[in-house]
């Protein structure tokens, strides 16, 4: 989606294409549906070993698991169409129970909001999640999606009801995307590739390997802050990548490729992608500060807008048909 996202694909691009990886994987059930969640005290504290119970009106539908290690339980294989509740007892807590959750074909719906109150006098409680809640959750979901459990996918959103995020959970998302540790190695690794290459003209030795490194990464940040944190706040637009995942290949990749031009606004509505067409121009032009003087001017900053954009649709592809097989932890919540 925008530059950060070019240095992960890099150091993925010779681990994604191994000759096992063009193996088809068999179709999920298309009626299929899955519930998953986190179970924690109002201190944000794990709980696991909780009793957590989906049920429904219909016969048979009535299912029980206990939370793993990770306080995170799920639910799959369920009927599209049908109103779900689930219900959360452990010791030592008041009891949660859910509103009603209608599972969609397909869907992978998060329970959020499910933070167990302490016991006291009262023995069970109701609990209705604000957006705001809702929102925080998911972020805290997609802040531990890593291919390979490593690589930092951060920017997707797998639930089709995700909410729109507020403006300081969009500067806290970028926030992190620009301080993790392999943001500084594709750095350092296309650092390497521009100084085998000479370009731009900073030179050679550890004094334009430094020079690339330091530009490099000011072009990454101004890009993540600008394109997915100032300007989707200030023109109301999510800055992730929403995940389709059904429909035939030919919509899917449609939508992968349009995702570069177009974004789902605050509102729900789809709209022109100012945000990040706007992070990566103004990525362009604060580069003409830093970089050697034959190596500015508009000519290069449309052209390094090109190729991030570029770049952006060819992570949309790979979002659609093959990261989600590698991200461990979005993975256990398929269907």
């Amino acid at each position: 989606m925008s530059r950060h996202q070019t240095l992960y694909a890099a150091i993925l691009a010779g681990a994604l294409f191994f000759p096992s990886f063009a193996q088809q994987r068999a179709s999920p059930v298309a009626q299929a549906g899955a519930v998953n969640g986190t179970v924690t005290d109002l201190n944000d504290g794990i709980i696991p070993g909780a009793d957590v119970i989906l049920e429904s009106p219909v016969a048979g539908e009535k299912r029980s698991v206990l939370t793993d290690d990770n306080g995170s339980y799920t639910f799959d294989n369920l009927r599209a169409g049908i109103a779900y509740q689930v219900t959360i007892i452990a010791e030592g807590f008041v009891t949660w129970t859910s509103p009603a959750i209608m599972v969609g074909p397909g869907q992978v719906h998060t329970v959020t909001g499910s933070k167990l109150q302490f016991a006291g006098n009262a023995a069970s409680v109701t609990v209705y999640a604000s957006f705001e809640q809702i929102a925080a959750e998911q972020v805290k979901i997609e802040e531990r999606q890593r291919v390979f459990g490593v690589f930092p996918n951060f920017y997707v959103a797998y639930d089709h009801d995700a909410v729109p995020l507020t403006a300081k959970l969009k500067f806290k998302l970028a926030l992190k995307a620009s301080t993790d540790p392999l943001m500084f190695a594709g750095v350092a690794f296309l650092a390497g590739a521009e100084q085998a290459g000479d370009t731009p003209n900073f030179g050679q030795g550890a004094k334009g390997y430094g020079q690339r490194l330091g530009a490099l990464y000011a072009n990454g940040v101004t890009d993540v802050m600008t394109g997915e944190a100032i300007l989707p706040s200030l023109l109301h637009q999510d800055p992730r990548y929403f995940y389709q995942g059904t429909g035939t290949k030919r919509s899917r990749a449609f939508h992968a490729l349009s995702s570069a031009f177009i974004s789902k606004g605050d509102s729900g509505r789809w709209e022109p992608n100012y945000s990040n067409i706007g992070g990566d121009l103004a990525a362009g032009a604060l580069s003409n500060i830093y970089y050697p003087r034959s190596n500015r001017g508009a000519g290069i900053l449309f052209e390094n807008a090109l190729i991030t954009s570029s770049g952006r649709m060819v992570n949309g592809l790979a979002q659609e048909f093959l990261l989600r097989r590698f991200t461990p932890s979005a993975r256990a919540r398929a269907q």
